[in-house]
């Protein structure tokens, strides 16, 4: 026969925990799921921060992309019209032609006249301190006498022009500037064709909630008629949009605009909320910093305090940003 344990009746075995050991074995549960939550919510933050990283890149990249294609093809004229002389006094060709390449600062583009007619953004709105870029060009024909356009010039929203030019100032118009979308700031697309008609605005990417344009120049002084000589077709300085303006003279205003060489682009683009793993209040410099940019001469600051949304501070909501600067040089004569 067995012996009994000790303290135990012989034939009683033992029935179950005491309070201590059901306590501890909580403590120890409770431990272990902890751990297990903690593991997880930092691997979601991780994946969704490495997500929203990716998307931000991918947008980036096609807006570069995008504006890159659009602007060299500023002042592109069909060969009818880029190999003859603008003739003087002629019915029906402007003595003073838009410029190839135009733009407003801090500004929203109109519903009916985008091109002439912007509204200045309020502080605080949606997007506050960004630019207008306005791009002209001509689709020509695929080759002369065929009426069909050539399809590989495409406008702001990827789209070719159906048409040919008729006139030698018949132009395309592409205008990217930020507007909300669906409750997101956005860069958006509005175009003219060569008959004035105004499309209505549509998206090219989520998300960008500040975009700034400065203009290489060749041969400008902000604000003041350009200079007759002393130009090499380089740009030697960045100006704003409301630099290019010669305040009523609008003959010198677009031969300013006619000197522009090369675009300086710069985006912030936001992710979802709460996609960033680190919470804190930031200043994001769209177009770079330069040295002495606070007081820096005309053409030589990149963030200047002139220039709202050169230097952005967003609100602190916990959104994956990132800065996006480029430069763009044009490759068609600007001239007349």
């Amino acid at each position: 026969m067995k012996r009994a344990l000790s303290g135990q009746a012989p034939g009683q075995g033992q029935c179950g925990l005491t309070l201590v050991e059901l306590l501890v074995a909580t403590a120890i549960s409770t431990m272990i799921a902890l751990a297990a939550m903690s593991a997880l919510v930092v691997s979601k933050q991780g994946f969704v921060a490495v997500d929203a990283a990716s998307q931000l890149r991918d947008s980036a990249r096609f807006a570069q992309d995008l504006i890159q294609r659009v602007g060299v093809q500023a002042g592109y004229k069909d060969i009818a019209y880029a190999a003859t002389i603008r003739p003087a006094n002629t019915v029906g060709v402007a003595a003073n032609p838009a410029p190839a390449v135009a733009g407003f600062s801090n500004a929203t583009a109109g519903a009916v006249d985008p091109v002439n007619n912007p509204a200045t953004r309020a502080t605080g709105s949606p997007g506050y301190g960004s630019d207008i870029l306005i791009l002209r060009f001509q689709a020509p024909e695929t080759f002369p006498g065929s009426g069909v356009a050539d399809p590989s010039m495409i406008d702001c929203l990827g789209r070719p022009s159906a048409a040919i030019p008729t006139g030698r100032d018949d132009m395309l118009v592409s205008i990217i500037h930020v507007d909300v979308n669906r409750a997101e700031p956005t860069l958006m697309c509005t175009t003219v064709n060569g008959s004035g008609t105004v499309s209505a605005e549509q998206p090219i990417v989520q998300g960008v909630e500040n975009f700034q344009v400065l203009y290489g120049v060749d041969g400008v002084v902000a604000n003041t008629v350009p200079l007759v000589t002393g130009t090499d077709s380089i740009s030697d300085s960045y100006l704003r949009a409301d630099q290019m303006v010669v305040a009523g003279d609008a003959v010198a205003t677009n031969a300013n605009w006619r000197r522009v060489r090369s675009l300086r682009i710069g985006m912030v683009l936001r992710g979802p909320a709460r996609s960033a793993p680190d919470v804190g209040a930031l200043t994001w410099y769209p177009l770079g910093s330069a040295p002495g940019s606070s007081g820096g001469l005309s053409g030589s600051a990149m963030a200047a305090t002139g220039d709202p949304g050169s230097a952005f501070t967003p609100p602190v909501d916990g959104r994956f940003r990132q800065v996006v600067t480029f430069t763009v040089h044009l490759r068609n004569d600007q001239g007349l």
